[in-house]
């Protein structure tokens, strides 16, 4: 019998994070360097939130730049009640409440410490793994 699969199965371990007093700029450029849309914040080295790409343009405007973007910091922009789980919980439930709820990522956990992070895209990614596995590719030569 097949067992649903656990959030830590498709998760991205060890996940990049940044300071809550880190300033705005310095996420924005970390992000766009590693190619990410998501980012934990940790504060004093707990994880307190997570930024988001959008949620830094939606706080500096459309020029990125307004207010301040040289004065911003991470704490000015970051969620701080992110959707964090458990490394054991189950992917549907995750799944669930992040279709439910319009979330982007989840923050995955270990006795309270991050351990990944769970995107939408991760999400998709996985999604196609499993649809590759459980079905053949057509190959279009099959007659009709």
């Amino acid at each position: 019998m097949k067992h649903l699969p656990l959030i830590k199965s498709v998760m991205t371990p060890f996940p990049y994070a940044i300071d809550i007093d880190a300033p705005i700029e310095e996420a924005r450029a970390f992000m766009q360097r590693q190619n990410i849309r998501h980012l934990p914040v940790i504060s004093g080295g707990k994880l307190v939130g997570v930024v988001s790409d959008r949620d830094i343009k939606l706080y500096l405007g459309p020029d990125l730049d307004y207010p301040k973007a040289s004065e911003t910091k991470v704490r000015d922009v970051y969620l701080d009640k992110p959707y964090v789980v458990d490394l054991n919980e189950s992917l549907d439930n995750v799944l669930t409440v992040m279709a439910e709820k319009h979330i982007g990522s989840a923050l995955v956990t270990r006795d309270g410490k991050l351990a990944g992070l769970f995107t939408a895209t991760d999400a998709c990614r996985s999604f196609a793994e499993h649809l590759r596995k459980q079905f053949r590719p057509s190959g279009g030569d099959e007659a009709a």
